[in-house]
């Protein structure tokens, strides 16, 4: 048995069009969009009556994607403490390799971003800051200074 890729992520965010507007501002394109429902979709989620609007998302590269999931139903759940930080358990960060953390920072600010801490340098490697983006999800963001 063997991992043949990592397919995507996930995040579930409460407005599909304002975290698409973000993550294209971060340099991703969208793939495609489709509204999900069914009975397979309740089976697979342990959930009732599941309609929910995605949108998948892929690096210019094409290597990586990013599922945004929009609940219609059920209701969505939230998680405590909203604005949770780093050492919070579960799925804190995505992280991404820019060509300009600056002004990938300030474009993402124009779509609701807010730096978390400050950009910091790590030896000669690395530029690096986390930015809260939709729905609270943590995105780190790297530039390679070598």
């Amino acid at each position: 048995m063997a991992i043949k890729r990592l397919d995507h992520t996930s995040i579930v965010v409460d407005d599909l069009e304002a975290a698409i507007a973000f993550f294209v501002a971060l340099g991703m394109e969208l793939e495609g969009r489709a509204p999900i429902e069914g009975a397979w979709v309740d089976r697979v989620n342990a959930l009732d009556t599941v309609r929910v609007d995605i949108a998948m998302l892929q690096t210019a590269d094409r290597l990586g994607r990013l599922e945004l999931t929009e609940f219609r139903s059920p209701a969505v759940t939230r998680a405590e403490p909203e604005n949770a930080l780093g050492n919070t358990l579960g799925l804190r960060s995505i992280m991404f390799t820019v060509d300009d953390v600056d002004a990938t920072l300030s474009a993402l600010r124009m779509h609701g971003a807010e730096l978390i801490g400050s950009v910091e340098q790590y030896q000669d490697v690395y530029r690096l800051c986390y930015v809260r983006g939709p729905a609270g999800i943590i995105v780190a963001l790297a530039e390679e200074l070598t």
